[in-house]
């Protein structure tokens, strides 16, 4: 199990997957409450176009290491330089799921493009989602709703993740909503959470109220959105569909009837359109 130890003021373990072989690189960024294993379904064909597939677990999650600090933006791209600074990835794609969008934008804005030459965003959370700022009347989050979830989130995890994770691969159907997967991948994503540090995925609920406006405009690569129209997580109007104004040049690729998790649901729609993006 290849592991790194991170440097800057709050080091931990990171533990990442990697493909290696001589193709172009493309690194995962998971989403919340997950871990590298969520783009399982992806990383195929990833493999079958010759690409070099790195995938890591976010400091607090799956099997990297759970520090006390640490849980905020800057240290995750710190942490990211450290994984690309290791394997030493040039030349490379950021590939951000969810709230691992985050660290797509913070990385490019903090660290440059010395090794990165394109970005993707999946059902991302960029550009802002706060929707109490002034200026970002089309947000869809506010502090109160991400009080309420870290509190429902403390007081019974496996009751809040149930209803989060049933959610999060559902999209709105008449009355109520449609699972887009099979109850096993509920479960299975339940069990996966678990293996983060409760106090991480409460930390990183506030976390989803980051503003990215700043960041994604400092952007200067090739750049694709993904996105499902069905996302009950984070809503496409809200996120997906604003990034075009804060990214010039950016591709916008929505999937029909995609929930906020399209890598279960829609893997080869997702893999097809990164594997075009690379060519």
């Amino acid at each position: 199990m290849p592991t790194l130890t991170t440097t800057g003021s709050n080091p931990t373990q990171l533990f990442y997957s990697d493909t290696q072989g001589p193709g172009r690189p493309v690194v995962l960024i998971h989403g919340w409450p997950a871990s590298e294993q969520s783009w399982q379904r992806v990383i195929p064909a990833l493999q079958q176009a010759g690409c070099r597939v790195v995938a890591y677990d976010r400091r607090g999650f799956g099997n990297s290491g759970q520090p006390d600090q640490g849980y905020d933006y800057d240290t995750f791209a710190a942490d990211l330089n450290d994984l690309m600074t290791e394997l030493d990835l040039v030349d490379a794609v950021l590939v951000g799921f969810s709230m691992g969008g985050g660290e797509v934008a913070r990385y490019l804005a903090n660290h440059g493009t010395g090794r990165v030459t394109g970005a993707v965003f999946v059902s991302a959370i960029t550009p802002c989602l706060d929707a109490t700022l002034p200026d970002n009347p089309d947000g869809a989050f506010t502090p109160d709703a991400a009080a309420g979830m870290q509190a429902g989130l403390r007081e019974n995890p496996d009751a809040f993740l149930t209803e989060f994770l049933t959610n999060f691969y559902s999209v709105p159907g008449d009355g109520n909503p449609q699972l887009m997967v099979p109850r096993e991948q509920v479960i299975t994503s339940i069990e996966v959470a678990r293996q983060a540090k409760l106090e991480a995925l409460a930390a990183c609920i506030q976390l989803w109220l980051t503003d990215f406006r700043a960041d994604l405009q400092q952007l200067a690569v090739p750049t694709l959105v993904i996105h499902g129209d069905g996302d009950q997580i984070v809503p496409f109007p809200a996120s997906g569909e604003r990034m075009p104004q804060f990214v010039e040049g950016a591709e916008v690729q929505v999937i029909q009837d995609g929930p906020h998790g399209v890598l279960a649901s829609h893997p080869d729609q997702v893999a097809t359109a990164l594997v075009e993006f690379l060519a």
